[in-house]
């Protein structure tokens, strides 16, 4: 619950940023009459909706779990994303027509420098905030607020491509440059709002995260405890800042439920204190069997029907198979 709060405040600065950036920007579009400032001026109109939007979903996110959503609220985010992701496409086909248009029936650019100081303060207002939203959105599995930061650091980097661009029109003198400048930065945004949406799609659908799944893996492996003889069938799901964690649990057969609860506690415990305590499990414990003693480092073992012989890393490959592991001769 604290994360989920400590998202909505970031979210809520983050809007309130883009609706302040937002009327600067128009601000320079007004001074400069240039497409390219109005192309980023637009991309800001997007970045003050996403936001409105985000800060929905992470409201909504944090609402308690229900008899309607036993999971929690937190796909919430993932629809948000894939909206916000929609926008920025929106924005960036706007930018793209409205740039060839004018390149052959060029506006007259006036005041260039002035606009030029004010776009510069906007990007780095923004890309300072844009990191901090992500670094938080990362450390809390927020897909809201990581996406929010990415608008900003998109935005900051568009920013300072209409300032490069800015200062060649000034130095050349060639103002068509302002509206390919236009096209760049469309493309680019566009490029943008297909990667969010598709983390929102992969999010909503229960796609397997690789990268998070080997981080799981492996904080397993380095603290391996000897009574977890075997792990497989694991899969790890994310809702909004929630991690939801299916697997089954080798253990030796001859612990009471007691012991065996106690033993399950430590696994939990070792991946909250890694991923935090937003995490759900669900452990299915099975008994050894004899094949397990192959792969069991259990030296104390009174039952053991065969020596042991390799110890079997977990990995990607086997974990996430449904079926128990053993050594094939």
């Amino acid at each position: 619950m604290h994360k989920t709060k400590q998202n909505f405040k970031i979210q809520l600065f983050v809007t309130t940023l883009s609706i302040i950036l937002f009327v600067l920007k128009f601000v320079a579009y007004y001074l400069t009459h240039s497409l390219s400032v109005l192309s980023d001026a637009l991309e800001s109109i997007v970045n003050v909706l996403a936001g409105c939007i985000g800060l929905y979903s992470l409201y909504v996110a944090s609402k308690p779990k229900d008899k309607d959503h036993p999971y929690g609220h937190g796909k919430a985010e993932f629809i948000s994303a894939a909206f916000e992701g929609s926008l920025i496409i929106t924005a960036g086909l706007i930018i793209i027509v409205e740039a060839v248009a004018s390149f052959f029936s060029p506006n007259a650019l006036h005041a260039l420098d002035n606009g030029l100081w004010i776009l510069l303060v906007t990007a780095l207002i923004n890309l300072m905030a844009g990191l901090i939203a992500k670094k938080m959105g990362q450390k809390n599995n927020s897909l809201a607020l990581m996406s929010s930061g990415k608008h900003l650091i998109i935005d900051s980097v568009t920013t300072f491509g209409v300032i490069i661009g800015i200062s060649i029109v000034l130095l050349t003198q060639f103002n068509g440059l302002d509206s390919l400048i236009a096209i760049l930065m469309g493309c680019w945004i566009i490029y943008n709002g297909y990667k969010i949406i598709r983390a929102s799609l992969a999010g909503i659908m229960d796609e397997a995260d690789m990268a998070l799944l080997g981080n799981v893996i492996a904080e397993i492996n380095d603290n391996r405890n000897k009574n977890w003889i075997d792990l497989h069938n694991l899969r790890v799901i994310k809702y909004g800042p929630l991690l939801h964690i299916d697997c089954h649990l080798t253990m030796p057969w001859y612990l009471n439920v007691h012991e065996a609860h106690k033993i399950m506690d430590q696994f939990t415990d070792l991946i909250k204190s890694k991923f935090g305590d937003s995490v759900e499990f669900f452990i299915h414990i099975d008994g050894c069997m004899p094949f397990s003693c192959d792969i069991c480092t259990l030296e104390s073992c009174e039952h053991r029907k065969t020596p042991f012989k390799k110890k079997l890393d977990w990995t990607m490959e086997n974990v996430l198979a449904n079926i128990k592991h053993q050594l094939y001769y």
